[in-house]
């Protein structure tokens, strides 16, 4: 399984925010919707590789501040239902 490991800014909150999604029980960061600025993507191969880039990623200054986040996304590989058949022409 392939696996992305991404660098991304921390969007700072206002305390009004942070309050008014503890009390109405909604999420404060709904990475679905808003995902945070990306500064640096990197593939690696395995589940090895990828925690390897990211204890590498980090050690930037800015991740030990906490400034900035790594994160480490699996990738899934292709559903068979939607691979090419050879000889299949229609549904």
């Amino acid at each position: 399984m392939r696996f992305l490991i991404v660098r991304t800014d921390i969007r700072a909150v206002a305390d009004g925010d942070i309050a008014a999604a503890w009390a109405d029980g909604n999420r404060l960061r709904d990475e679905t919707t808003q995902p945070e600025p990306r500064r640096q993507i990197v593939h690696a191969e395995d589940r090895d590789a990828a925690l390897l880039l990211a204890r590498a990623l980090a050690t930037v200054g800015a991740v030990r501040a906490g400034r900035q986040r790594v994160k480490v996304l699996p990738l899934s590989e292709p559903r068979p239902a939607f691979l090419r058949r050879p000889g299949r022409t229609g549904p």
